[in-house]
């Protein structure tokens, strides 16, 4: 199996990993907001609490992984300067996407020795704990929202470079193109609705979701366009 197709198989996975986790997370971390509230909750549900920032944490780190396995192709495919400047100014999105996310993720394990304290202390209302726990809750919410536009503007730079070195069908890179402004409308929605799974954000995500779950599975069934690869100009002589 060559360098490139093991490389689309690792891109097609982590993408996979990325999308998978997270979600999975959104159901815990539901119950744990709703019901008794996420101070009692956090105390009685500890494991859960840490599950959900483990989840979370392994696409904080997958993220960056995509960008560091499909950068050797994207470079060795662009044929200007500026492609491959595009190409690692890519990276550094999801670097920083992944920065974000971990951010939100100690926001989150922040609840814990304050859910504990709160419940010491008799669970009483109207008290600083709540005021604390209302800030941490708006860091993680914003703290996603900051990933997820900053992933936006990574993905349009992505599906640019896909769709002008041809390593996947024109039609799947165009589907990127279009469905990332509207993943940056649904991130910012957050500003105004005040509620990051708003059914208004939700629509705005799911093109891109999908996008990339058939990307992955193309990249993992068919690779990258070996012939597009073969007739990519030497990167040395790019200009």
């Amino acid at each position: 199996m060559s360098t490139d197709r093991k490389s689309a198989i690792w891109v097609g996975a982590l993408y996979i990993v990325a999308t998978v986790f997270p979600v999975a997370a959104m159901g815990p971390w539901g119950a744990l907001v709703d019901g008794d509230g996420i101070l009692v909750n956090a105390a009685t549900h500890e494991g859960q609490m840490i599950a959900v920032a483990l989840l979370n944490l392994v696409m904080a780190i997958t993220v960056a992984g995509v960008a560091f396995m499909i950068y050797p192709v994207l470079r060795r495919a662009a044929d200007t300067g500026v492609k491959q400047g595009l190409a690692l100014w890519y990276v550094g999105t999801r670097i920083t996407e992944g920065g974000a996310f971990l951010v939100a993720i100690l926001a989150t394990l922040a609840f814990l020795p304050l859910s504990r304290d709160f419940v010491a202390a008799g669970a009483p209302d109207g008290s600083y704990y709540q005021t604390i726990s209302t800030m941490l809750q708006s860091a993680s919410d914003q703290a996603y929202a900051l990933g997820q536009s900053v992933f936006a503007v990574g993905a349009a730079m992505l599906y640019y470079l896909l769709l002008r070195s041809r390593l996947v069908p024109t039609w799947l890179s165009l589907w990127g193109l279009v469905a990332a402004p509207l993943f940056l409308v649904a991130s910012l929605s957050l500003l105004w609705t005040e509620d990051p799974n708003s059914t208004f954000s939700t629509v705005l995500y799911a093109p891109i979701a999908i996008q990339e779950m058939v990307l992955a599975l193309w990249l993992i069934l068919k690779g990258f366009n070996s012939a597009a690869l073969a007739s990519a100009p030497d990167t040395a002589e790019a200009r």
